[in-house]
């Protein structure tokens, strides 16, 4: 049984997504939707309702849906809800107009107390046209190549070739063939190293078909290997433990606050996801303690999933540390947020001897959609001094 603060919480958000529909909905009808004959308040309303209320369905009604109307139900939804967003940006910003123009005047007064249904076609056009290239887009990832040096000598090597995936959410929405995409890309880089800087699950490990991802990524090849760190998408599904186990046995290695020194010349490092101490109680060990025994000596490659609280990496003598989590925003103008939230949410920085390269993300989380940024394949080579 949920507690007193967790259904104020979600009752809450039911309200507040409620209400914001309804005034999507209601500017639809007003300017659009009531201006078709065959079509009245008593058909449009109920449709309405269940298309803009199916990703949450979906979601409370998982373990009682058939498994095809279940995945339906929240590819509708998620749609819907990158459709909700972009509408409420517009038609917002046209009421807000509206408001304003009552001292601009530069709405003649008939426009400005009807809406008609001209505006109305320009907005649907207008975001379904947005949606589209967002769709289009996120199923068209590239690979952006970084060029790092580390003043430090790595035993016989003198480069190492990296490439690095984050966030592919494997799941409902993301599934098996954007796995093989993303397969085929990385071994045409042919790296010497691959790393998965977490979020490889989405909460849903059952939806993906097992198998054939796991045959996917057992065709990964590196001399080195191929590890991986957890997100918190693995622990907010309650997967986390089968998720190592499945990795483990596809051949990837999940490091936990662990780490591994590669061939004597360098360190791969893995912290646990920071959202584990919020879902199971576990927090995570700290850098510090993590780096006991570690020959300073050596280049140092660490994996955490969020780009949080760079100055311990960076006060630890990590060399190189990747990350994901942000997707850049994955969604305009959301990116304005998560540069605010995180001092670097994509690209390079370089901090002294500290460098961090933080990924958009391969896959997409909720709307497949990707909009003011790019889905990516990070290729990295590191030189040593």
């Amino acid at each position: 049984m949920m507690n007193p603060i967790t259904i104020v919480i979600v009752s809450a958000v039911f309200l507040i997504y409620g209400g914001l529909n309804y005034y999507i909905g209601l500017r639809g009808w007003q300017a659009l939707f009531s201006y078709i004959p065959f079509l009245s308040s008593k058909v449009y309303w109920p449709v309405f309702s269940l298309l803009s209320f199916s990703y949450l369905l979906s979601r409370f009604s998982e373990k009682f849906l058939p498994t095809v109307l279940y995945e339906w139900l929240m590819l509708i939804g998620a749609y819907w809800l990158a459709f909700m967003w972009y509408f409420l940006l517009v038609i917002s910003a046209l009421d807000l107009l509206r408001f304003f123009d009552r001292w601009l005047r530069l709405i003649p007064i008939e426009q400005k107390r009807n809406l008609n249904p001209a505006l109305g076609s320009a907005v649907v056009i207008m975001v379904f046209g947005i949606v589209s290239y967002g769709a289009w887009n996120a199923r068209h990832p590239q690979v952006n190549h970084y060029d790092v040096t580390i003043a430090k000598k790595a035993g016989s090597l003198k480069q190492l070739h990296v490439v690095m995936v984050s966030d592919i959410h494997l799941g409902t929405i993301v599934h098996n063939g954007n796995l093989t995409k993303m397969v085929n890309m990385v071994n045409e880089l042919k790296p010497d190293l691959i790393l998965f800087a977490g979020d490889v699950f989405d909460e849903n490990i059952e939806s993906s078909n097992k198998q054939q991802v796991s045959d996917n990524f057992r065709k990964l090849s590196a001399p080195y290997g191929v590890f991986a760190v957890l997100g918190n998408h693995e622990y907010i599904g309650g997967n986390a433990e089968e998720a190592v186990t499945y990795l483990g046995e596809a051949g990837v290695k999940v490091l936990r606050d662990s780490l591994q020194e590669i061939a004597g010349s360098f360190y791969i490092m893995g912290r646990d996801d920071r959202a584990g101490e919020r879902y199971n109680g576990v927090q995570r060990q700290d850098l510090k303690t993590l780096m006991q025994g570690v020959d300073p000596a050596l280049p140092i490659i660490l994996m955490d999933h969020q780009p949080s609280q760079l100055e311990e990496p960076a006060g630890q003598g990590v060399d190189l540390q990747v990350s994901g989590h942000t997707h850049a925003g994955q969604l305009f103008p959301i990116r304005y947020i998560t540069n605010r939230i995180f001092e670097k949410d994509w690209g390079l920085l370089r901090k002294e001897n500290f460098q961090i390269i933080v990924s958009s993300g391969y896959g997409t989380w909720g709307p497949p959609i990707r909009l003011g940024n790019t889905p990516e394949v990070v290729d990295i080579m590191i030189k040593f001094d």
